[in-house]
């Protein structure tokens, strides 16, 4: 079930096989052995909380904290790569002018992107 013959008439034994021995046997170093087996696990919790999620995190905030501060006039880029300036702003949606014809599209708050505020005076 476990063990394959080969051409040359040897045992091989499946890495399920062989991990479940490996399982079943004793830890050689007592009963403290078990703990010291588990050690990686419980230091790559930290590291992928740091690594992954942490970061995850932050640009959430930073997203929320976006779409929070904009205003009309404001220049956004939606999920779907769509550019405008921002008309008027509602419960959850938004209403931009796309140029070049000034057609306004009715977008989801949450589909916004990204905002570009002018630096300057704007012109329009």
């Amino acid at each position: 079930m476990g063990c394959r013959l080969t051409a040359g008439g040897e045992q091989r034994m499946s890495v399920a096989t062989s991990l479940a021995f490996l399982a079943a046997s004793p830890a050689g170093m007592g009963t403290g052995g078990g703990a010291i087996g588990l050690l990686p696990i419980f230091l790559l919790i930290p590291v992928l909380y740091f690594v992954m999620i942490r970061p995850q995190q932050k640009r959430q905030k930073q997203w929320q904290e976006m779409l929070g501060s904009i205003k009309a006039g404001d220049r956004v880029t939606t999920a779907g790569g769509i550019r405008g300036i921002i008309v008027s702003i509602k419960d959850d949606t938004i209403v931009i002018r796309v140029a070049p014809d000034s057609i306004k599209l009715e977008v989801a708050k949450n589909a916004i992107a990204s905002v570009t505020t002018p630096d300057g005076p704007s012109g329009s």
